[in-house]
């Protein structure tokens, strides 16, 4: 295939990389991890430039944070404006027009037809810490149930939520208390025989069951559910799951939360992915795409429990900031006037159908999933066993990266090959990087490209 936008000027990495990774491995520590061994120059859409003059299609959408492409020319201009006016005063010292102008969009658009409030941060896993506070200093409860395979960040309390051992928790503990993790579907790892309808009456049994053998509801302030599991391997739960967990929270007085951070602004075709499963959250974790690579994030709720805690209770010095405030108001902006949501559902279709088509050609795939352009599919040893196989995810993800496309893993078992790429990607650069997923499948395997 002749490639109209990747352009592989050197081997990656190409020299001037080289010379930059020499100086990062003097001066960052290794714990920093990088997908790829190069180095950016400039980036505009889906499409990457290394310094080295090689280009990319990018996959990988900085972790599901570039959902309006980078450098989006309005969301330039308006941070360029923003920058001229002023640059941060501390919402707390004094405040700016733009931060409630984003509180009432959000608050209008998130599920839920009640009074909202919304409040802002820096980062994802500080949007978890904050709803993990607002929900105990409503319900004056302590216990918080995350989810089996769930990521909600890297602080002490996120990492505590978080279930993959390594490389998130490993020799970091002691943990925060007063955390459980609740079993959640997984339909493709459903015992055998079982078919969905009773593997999910099994799920909705087992946490009932959780509530009976490992705590009490009546001490639990919050159930913190990704409406689609990131980097536990983008897996889908089912809208009688979600449902149940809605109801069983309502019967005891539980907050139920739902982690937007990867899913939300137009990833799975609607605003906010819990949008599909009919259910309204007391609160919303909201961060990555929200800023266009801007660091900002929040927290939406129902007003009586945002409004539980006490003046200078709740905040931070960057939070909500100017930058990613006007930055947040000009994504919502994109997604409606670009159709975005309506985007969101074509490329999952398209992502998908190739991904089907590749499991016909290629043994090693087990399962394709997926919500809207949230799609992955699950690598593995033997289609019968389902052994996970992160060796050759690692393989695929090199030699994607060798031919100019930007690809990550995820899973509990590092096994998963995700998609996240930017909404606003045409239909040629898709295309052209679906073809390269599919010639680095071929390479990993040596097989011959006209079979």
């Amino acid at each position: 295939m002749e490639k109209k936008y990747v352009k592989l000027q050197t081997s990656i990495p190409g020299p001037k990389s080289q010379e930059l990774l020499e100086r990062r491995n003097q001066y960052v520590p290794k714990a920093i991890s990088n997908n790829i061994q190069s180095f950016v120059k400039k980036a505009q859409g889906a499409i990457v430039e290394d310094v080295d003059g090689n280009i990319y299609i990018d996959f990988a959408g900085a972790i599901g944070t570039l959902n309006v492409g980078h450098s989006h020319p309005r969301v330039v201009r308006a941070l360029q404006e923003q920058a001229s006016q002023f640059i941060h005063t501390g919402f707390n010292v004094m405040m700016y027009e733009s931060y409630i102008k984003l509180a009432e969009r959000l608050c209008k658009l998130a599920p839920g037809n009640f009074a909202k409030q919304a409040a802002f941060f820096n980062s994802g896993a500080e949007a978890v810490e904050n709803a993990v506070k607002i929900a105990r200093k409503y319900t004056k409860r302590q216990g918080i149930i995350s989810f089996t395979r769930g990521f909600h960040g890297r602080t002490l309390m996120t990492m505590t939520m978080t279930s993959k051992v390594k490389p998130y928790k490993f020799g970091f503990g002691p943990f925060a208390p007063e955390v459980y993790k609740a079993p959640y579907p997984y339909v493709y790892r459903r015992p055998d025989g079982m078919n969905e309808e009773q593997y999910s009456k099994m799920i909705i049994e087992q946490f009932e069951q959780f509530l009976v053998s490992e705590v009490a509801p009546e001490t639990i302030a919050a159930v913190v559910m990704e409406p689609v599991q990131g980097e536990g391997g983008f897996i889908v739960p089912d809208i009688a799951f979600v449902g149940r967990v809605r109801e069983i929270c309502d019967q005891y007085g539980i907050l139920f939360v739902a982690d937007e951070i990867q899913t939300g602004f137009a990833r799975t075709g609607k605003y906010f992915a819990i949008e599909h499963f009919g259910v309204e959250p007391d609160l919303i974790t909201i961060s990555k795409s929200m800023g266009a690579g801007v660091p900002i994030s929040g927290v939406i709720g129902r007003a009586e429990i945002m409004d539980a805690a006490e003046v200078g209770e709740i905040g931070g010095t960057y939070s909500g900031s100017p930058l990613g405030c006007r930055a947040a108001l000009t994504v919502l902006d994109i997604i409606e006037s670009e159709n975005l949501n309506e985007r969101a559902e074509k490329l999952g279709n398209r992502v998908v159908e190739k991904m089907k088509i590749l499991a016909e050609r290629f043994d090693c795939i087990g399962d394709v999933r997926g919500l809207g352009a949230m799609c992955a599919m699950e690598i593995v040893k033997d289609k019968q066993l389902k052994t996970p196989d992160k060796e050759t995810v690692g393989k695929i993800v090199k030699a994607a990266g060798d031919r100019g496309l930007l690809l990550l893993s995820a899973g509990i078992f590092s096994n998963v090959i995700r998609i996240l790429m930017p909404l606003t990607i045409t239909d040629e650069q898709l295309e052209e990087g679906l073809k390269i997923l599919e010639e680095s499948m071929e390479s990993v395997f040596a097989i011959d490209p006209a079979l």
